[in-house]
């Protein structure tokens, strides 16, 4: 673990390798797993707010499930998570062919919202944790259906905090991310 202002960081986010792999995954994690994905407080409000603008990309199971659940509901850890199609997929999902994608950042990239998706998507493989302290945790998640994204990390050279630079700037800002650089070069000369 590394120690970075009030962050703790885990060191595999500096040593091992990660680089998305839609062709080969198709975007399962936002299909798979045991709850929504997780939602910063704030980010609820701003989910309500940007509904007219990324619910025309939606699926119609994906619609129904907001409006039946809300823009978000409450895990049984008592965190905020989006809510899910029939326990599965993520309601905000829609599909590209064989590839599950997210219906919020189709519409950032398309202009019509200025909110990107959920930061813990956006983080993804990091997994925030906050301790009592107010300490925020920085957690490498290995999830078996990322292993297309670890081989190509591998392959391609890249750390899971260099593959994921814009979200970790976009949540700690441009200092953080430099500050992982330099724990990086630290831990290559010790």
């Amino acid at each position: 673990m590394i120690e970075i202002d009030d962050k703790i960081v885990s060191a595999d986010l500096l040593r091992e390798c990660f680089a998305c792999d839609l062709a080969q995954c198709k975007g399962i994690c936002c299909v798979e797993g045991n709850a929504g994905a997780p939602l910063e407080a704030d980010e609820v409000d701003t989910l309500e707010e940007e509904y007219p603008r990324y619910r025309p990309y939606m699926t119609p199971e994906g619609i129904e499930a907001v409006e039946r659940q809300g823009f978000m509901v409450v895990d049984a850890d008592g965190d905020y998570t989006t809510p899910l199609v029939d326990d599965a997929e993520c309601a905000y999902a829609y599909r590209d062919g064989e590839v599950t994608l997210c219906a919020i950042e189709k519409a950032w990239a398309e202009g019509k919202t200025p909110f990107r998706k959920p930061v813990s998507c956006h983080l993804y493989p990091i997994r925030l944790v906050q301790f009592s302290n107010g300490t925020v945790g920085l957690n490498y998640h290995r999830w078996s259906v990322c292993a297309p994204a670890r081989k190509c990390g591998s392959r391609l050279g890249i750390p899971v905090y260099k593959a994921l630079r814009e979200p970790i700037v976009r949540r700690f800002g441009e200092e953080f991310y430099a500050a992982l650089e330099a724990a990086e070069q630290f831990l290559k000369k010790h």
